[in-house]
């Protein structure tokens, strides 16, 4: 059978590029194009007809929803997505695909089979536009995060810049926000921490532990299949990545 050809539409760099490397992996696609931005996905995809395009959820400027009724004809679509399992009881009431990240092999490998079957003509092609009204019902699709915390001493509050701070740690029933400068209090538990930041930029590494991925930069593995990260704060500050977080941080960073 002749390989899917597909087009690559994600804002995070390192899932696209780990999408393309599993995707390629299977032997089953050929992935003829990619784009970190949306609008400029929208105008390659007009002018080169694919089979399926995989695209993210939640971008700048415009949403994939919005990016994929823009386009004529519309093309077979796979989400990908980090939202809940209550949005993905949506998707498959509408016999839509989606791969949650992190997104895995097996995953991919039943994306891959249904949109074949589509192909080939076993399995009727679902009408996208009434799907995606549907799932614009259900899907936070202008979610926003913070760019900034409080951070209260006393009777003052100062706002810490998340662009700058390299990690969130419990200790003693507090909560920091670690910059190379110092130490924040912030009245939010780890717990609502990982709930609140952005995803993309935020991933939870150990009960006890937040990290920025932008300043990770290395990672080794650990004894009891654990992993260790060293993050650029000046000081070499090393983080222990719990093993039931290894997977999830491995894709994050594109491992």
């Amino acid at each position: 059978m002749k390989p899917l050809e597909a087009f690559l539409v994600d804002d995070e760099p390192l899932a696209l590029n780990r999408l393309s490397r599993l995707l390629g992996d299977t032997g089953r696609v050929k992935v003829v194009g990619s784009s970190t931005d949306p609008a400029e996905a929208l105008e390659r995809l007009r002018e080169m007809p694919v089979d399926v395009v995989f695209t993210d959820i939640e971008m700048p400027e415009y949403s994939g929803f919005e990016m994929l009724r823009k386009l004529d004809p519309q093309p077979l679509v796979v989400f990908t997505t980090a939202y809940s399992q209550y949005a993905l009881q949506a998707f498959e009431m509408n016999s839509i695909d989606y791969l949650v990240k992190p997104i895995d092999v097996p995953q991919l490998e039943r994306a891959l089979t249904k949109l074949e079957r589509i192909r080939g003509g076993t399995e009727p092609r679902p009408p996208l536009e009434a799907l995606l009204n549907r799932l614009a019902e259900v899907l936070p699709e202008n979610k926003s995060y913070p760019a900034r915390l409080p951070s209260r001493i006393g009777d003052r509050i100062e706002f810490v810049d998340l662009r700058k701070v390299t990690h969130f740690f419990a200790n003693e029933k507090l909560t920091y926000a670690s910059t190379p400068k110092k130490n924040f209090v912030v009245d939010y538990t780890i717990t609502d921490l990982e709930s609140k930041l952005d995803p993309a930029r935020f991933v939870r590494i150990h009960r006890s532990t937040v990290v920025n991925i932008d300043y990770i930069i290395e990672v080794y593995s650990w004894f009891s299949d654990r992993m260790m990260v060293r993050i650029n704060d000046g000081k070499d500050t090393e983080l222990t990545v719990a093993r039931d977080r290894v997977k999830t941080l491995r894709a994050k960073l594109g491992l």
